[in-house]
């Protein structure tokens, strides 16, 4: 980042002459007449006002842009976006040409103790009543001289207002050579102020990504509510297709409620409109031109990809983020049912591509690293599958991805953590019904809020029998079950609460245990006590169901 010096004279010009202009993800002015008189003071004083950063600019602007507040909207060839100082030029720009409509600044030209000279920056309200100006005076030199006003318009530090200072000085001065000697002095020191300052500025060179420049704008704002990278997106997208991101999904979420289920709206639909234009999920996506001038056309696609694919990971009973194994597959998932064309053959053979593809991922480690680019990757190599029939995923290449097997499964951690794995071990005892213990509910995502992770094994009896807290604390030896249940097992052996329970129940036998193998429970295993051969035949049948589903069958209920 290379620092360097700039008067302000130069830094009016560029502004004139459209050479720096704002992004437009900026936030608009926000300084008060105060804090713009203390800047204006600040110059009075020869005192330094904080450096500037900029963007340099290449060919093509990185972020949509507006000219700063008053500035002319044509000119010459962009050559930098003002980063941070938006506050600071603004304020210049504008008291220095008289561009607020209420607000007139002026130089009082009197003792101040504060700042210790002869003359200080002020402003005086203004308003319009009748086609005229109020208060009359301001407008008038020899009022304004009579008060010992001098207007601050009169001192930028540009060759026209030279001429304009000399004509407001004649008229002031009334035809007073002693007046008109002393305004011209007093004029040109304070000129001379303005026209020498200077403003230092750190400037990010052309080759800086968008995503860098973003983050160096973000750590360097300061104000008490700092932009976000959304916050950009949602600026860029405004200013190219005229319409609100924050309406689009206001409006996705009153016609799909469930979505919040899966993850924040917004992180969602920025990463499936990013696949459906083909680009990659990512900050540097989001921030591109390109991405905010499609994202209007694209819009319908998106949410019906986001409908389509939040009602099939119900039926495959994914029901929240909270047992969700792996973040991305939402993406790709609603990104390829927006591009699917409605019709059932078509749809039944999407669904098996599909079902096949969010088990894989949760079974292999296909998103273990490099999340994006691979979720980008599978997207492309999945919608030329269902497009042409042809191709063969990576995802789906079993040397490359093999789906975990007994001993992995076996090693796996409590799913309460954010372990894909574990929390595939989960989902699979969901998928094949999820009854509850006690109250046979089956697993459904208003179930499973009160539900609890429950050790099959007790976890008191597992320790008095010498298992260490790793060996006992297992996705293998955890299922989602009411918390009346759970606190009723307490710290049993597994075959006296399931004792208990069958003969609690008027269902009989049978039944409990078709609850206890709705979650891929082997009852003989756990009415034997067996703590270590139970785990062995757990993994055996979740790893049959695994199977299964990564090969994109249907599965229901008990095998």
């Amino acid at each position: 980042m290379e620092a360097r010096n700039r008067t302000l004279p130069d830094w009016m010009t560029r502004i004139r002459t459209r050479q720096i202009v704002l992004p437009r993800f900026q936030r608009y002015e926000a300084w008060s007449h105060t804090q713009i008189s203390s800047l204006l003071n600040t110059v009075l004083k020869e005192l330094p006002v904080g450096a500037i950063l900029t963007l340099d600019i290449g060919e093509k602007e990185p972020f949509l842009s507006r000219p700063i507040v008053g500035a002319p909207e044509d000119g010459e060839k962009v050559a930098e976006h003002l980063l941070d100082g938006q506050q600071r030029l603004t304020s210049f720009w504008r008291a220095l040409n008289d561009l607020y409509e209420d607000r007139t600044y002026l130089i009082k030209i009197e003792n101040d103790e504060d700042l210790e000279l002869p003359y200080f920056a002020t402003s005086i309200s203004r308003y319009e009543k009748n086609g005229e100006y109020y208060p009359l005076w301001a407008n008038n030199p020899i009022e304004l001289w009579a008060r010992k006003y001098i207007p601050v318009s009169l001192l930028k530090p540009e060759s026209d207002a030279e001429a304009a200072f000399k004509n407001w000085a004649k008229s002031a001065s009334n035809g007073d050579t002693d007046c008109l000697l002393e305004i011209h002095e007093i004029g040109n020191k304070l000129r001379t102020k303005f026209s020498v300052f200077n403003i230092p500025f750190l400037s990010l060179p052309v080759s800086t990504k968008p995503e860098v420049a973003l983050d160096v704008f973000i750590q360097m704002n300061t104000s008490s509510s700092p932009l976000t990278p959304f916050d950009i997106v949602v600026a860029q997208i405004e200013a190219s297709s005229g319409k609100s991101l924050h309406g689009y999904i206001e409006d996705l979420n009153k016609e799909l409620p469930k979505l919040k289920r899966y993850n924040d709206p917004k992180d969602i639909v920025l990463a499936v409109a990013a696949l459906t234009s083909n680009r990659l999920p990512s900050k540097g996506t989001y921030l591109s031109s390109e991405f905010s001038a499609s994202f209007d056309s694209h819009w319908e696609t998106i949410k019906k990809g986001i409908t389509k694919a939040v009602s099939f990971l119900s039926e495959e009973k994914i029901l929240d983020s909270r047992r969700l194994p792996s973040d991305v597959v939402v993406y790709v998932l609603a990104a390829l049912w927006g591009a699917t064309d409605d019709g059932l053959d078509k749809e039944g053979e999407v669904r098996a591509i599909l079902r096949k593809y969010i088990w894989r991922a949760f079974f292999t480690e296909r998103y273990d690293r490099t999340t994006n680019s691979r979720a980008f990757s599978d997207y492309k190599e999945l919608y030329s599958l269902i497009k042409t029939g042809q191709g063969s995923p990576d995802i789906f290449n079993e040397e490359l991805y093999p789906i975990a097997g007994i001993e992995e499964l076996k090693s796996s951690s409590w799913p309460y953590r954010k372990d894909r794995l574990a929390r595939a071990i989960l989902a699979v005892g969901l998928k094949s019904g999820g009854f509850d213990f006690a109250d046979g509910t089956p697993a459904s995502f208003e179930s499973i809020q009160s539900r609890e992770y429950h050790h099959i094994f007790p976890q008191a009896w597992l320790k008095e029998k010498q298992f260490k807290d790793y060996e006992i604390n297992k996705a293998l030896n955890c299922a989602l079950i009411s918390w009346r249940t759970n606190r009723n097992i307490s710290a049993k052996a597994p075959c006296d609460y399931v004792a208990e329970r069958m003969e609690a129940s008027s269902l009989g036998s049978n039944e409990v245990e078709r609850r206890l193998e709705s979650h891929l429970i082997p009852v003989t295993q756990l009415m034997e006590n067996k703590y270590e051969d139970f785990l062995e035949e757990r993994a055996r049948l979740v790893l049959q169901v695994a199977q299964k589903l990564c090969s994109g069958q249907i599965v229901e209920g008990k095998l």
